[in-house]
């Protein structure tokens, strides 16, 4: 009996999952495989937790078809991969193709283990719309600003959604001999988690697609309504969708499927695919350029002071506890710690605060979210990060500073969403103004230093 291997790593679903449908498509029995990376170590607690759901709702979802389940693996997958195709004499091991930098060296030194024993890793397809590298210039080159990225993102377009497997399939029956490792341990989050799985993904999805009645009262759907509501923490006008999204149990062209098959949903419905195309693009940069993943796309601004010092920590440590005395700062750091998750105006006025007027470094506050967020991703969170600190994929200056106070006023004006999260009052912890002033004095040194060493004569 020919065995294929179906890896699952960031596609964590039965429907729509190219890679699943290519492992059994000669009518290979599969057998699912997970493998738990020692790597995995790195991540907080609440994502730990998060994906041991995710991993047991697809255990759950294989045993329902087949009657044996996924198959868990402890250790380095370099090791584990090779050592499991070997077992079951299996041809060839199936991946949805990983384009983050540790995924893409990890799985050419899987790769060129199997190879040594006659086997094959096999990609197919992506976490994407459209897979990093797939949208580029005229000439070639990758694009480092969105505009123009999504012009093209939408004209190269995108495979429709695939069917579920059906009904000849053929998993590995439940006699099969796998030796059976545990389910990795679920670390206590703290938090309520958010329900996890395909089930739950899609439940999530058709309800902010379909539901009449949009959290601004009208009739419209929640998508419908997307482009007035997103940036207003208080209500529920996002999907919520960005931890499914993490871990590959709905895919975006699933959602860009349903988006066009609801017909045209006007404004709402452009803005939420673009939002789609804003995680392909950052995918797309940290797949040009790995470096970026911590250190400055625009590398002008490696000379950008920033503070480090003990007094810096402590002020890192105020943010951290949501104890800066600015309401939607502070509220945003309490939603981050209480859920996992913050809304992303928030994410941004946060990030502005702790880059432009705490002067600190934005790795720090990108590590901070990584290790709290439940939809933790190293592509949009750190250059999300540098779109904030102005070091990254934008065309506009770094001299964008966002005011926490008129950022409040106008995205949370009756001042819900603050009383939410912050119940005390606490004094600002400096003067935003005078801190702008400070954070357009260092961007002047940098941009005069840029100018002498272009060879331009100083203003």
């Amino acid at each position: 009996m020919q065995r294929s291997v179906m890896w699952f790593r960031r596609d964590l679903r039965l429907s729509d999952n190219p890679a699943l449908l290519a492992a059994g498509a000669d009518g290979d029995e599969v057998v699912p495989l997970f493998v738990v990376d020692p790597t995995f170590s790195s991540s907080g607690a609440v994502r730990l937790a998060y994906l041991h759901d995710v991993l047991s709702a697809l255990d759950d979802s294989i045993r329902s078809v087949s009657g044996a389940g996924l198959v868990i693996r402890h250790g380095d997958p370099t090791a584990v991969v090779p050592a499991i195709a070997h077992e079951l004499d299996a041809a060839a091991v199936f991946v949805s193709r990983d384009y983050s930098p540790y995924g893409r060296r990890r799985d050419l030194a899987v790769a060129d283990a199997l190879r040594g024993s006659g086997r094959e890793l096999r990609g197919i397809g992506s976490p994407y719309a459209v897979a990093p590298g797939g949208v580029t210039k005229g000439d070639g080159t990758p694009y480092a600003v969105f505009t123009p990225f999504s012009r093209v993102w939408r004209k190269v377009g995108w495979d429709a959604p695939f069917p579920h497997p059906d009904d000849a399939f053929r998993w590995r029956g439940a006699g099969t001999a796998v030796d059976a490792e545990p389910m990795p341990s679920r670390p206590e989050p703290g938090i309520e988690l958010p329900s996890a799985g395909e089930e739950a993904a899609q439940r999530r999805w058709q309800s902010f697609i379909e539901t009449p009645g949009a959290a601004d009262g009208t009739l419209r759907s929640s998508v419908e309504a997307y482009d007035d509501l997103r940036d207003r923490p208080a209500l529920t006008g996002t999907s919520h969708l960005s931890p499914d999204l993490k871990w590959g149990t709905i895919h975006p062209r699933t959602l860009l499927a349903d988006l066009d098959a609801t017909g045209d949903g006007g404004r709402g419905h452009t803005v939420f695919s673009s939002e789609l195309a804003w995680r392909d693009f950052y995918a797309d940069v940290l797949f040009q350029r790995p470096h970026t993943a911590w250190e400055n796309l625009n590398t002008k601004y490696d000379a950008m002071v920033v503070d480090t010092d003990a007094a810096a920590r402590e002020r890192f440590a105020r943010w951290c506890r949501g104890e800066t005395g600015f309401g939607i700062v502070d509220a945003g750091m309490r939603q981050l710690a209480a859920t996992g998750w913050m809304h992303n105006r928030v994410r941004m006025i946060v990030a502005s605060f702790l880059v432009k007027d705490l002067h600190l470094p934005w790795q720090w506050g990108a590590r901070w979210f990584m290790r709290h967020l439940i939809d933790g991703d190293l592509a949009s969170n750190n250059h999300g990060w540098q779109w904030a600190a102005g070091t990254g994929t934008d065309a506009a200056p770094y001299f964008r500073v966002f005011n926490p106070t008129t950022q409040q006023q106008r995205y949370d004006p009756s001042g819900e969403y603050v009383a939410r999260w912050v119940a005390e009052a606490v004094e600002p912890m400096l003067d935003h103004a005078a801190e702008r002033d400070e954070a357009l004095r260092r961007l002047d040194a940098v941009t005069s230093a840029s100018r002498r060493s272009d060879g331009a004569a100083p203003t």
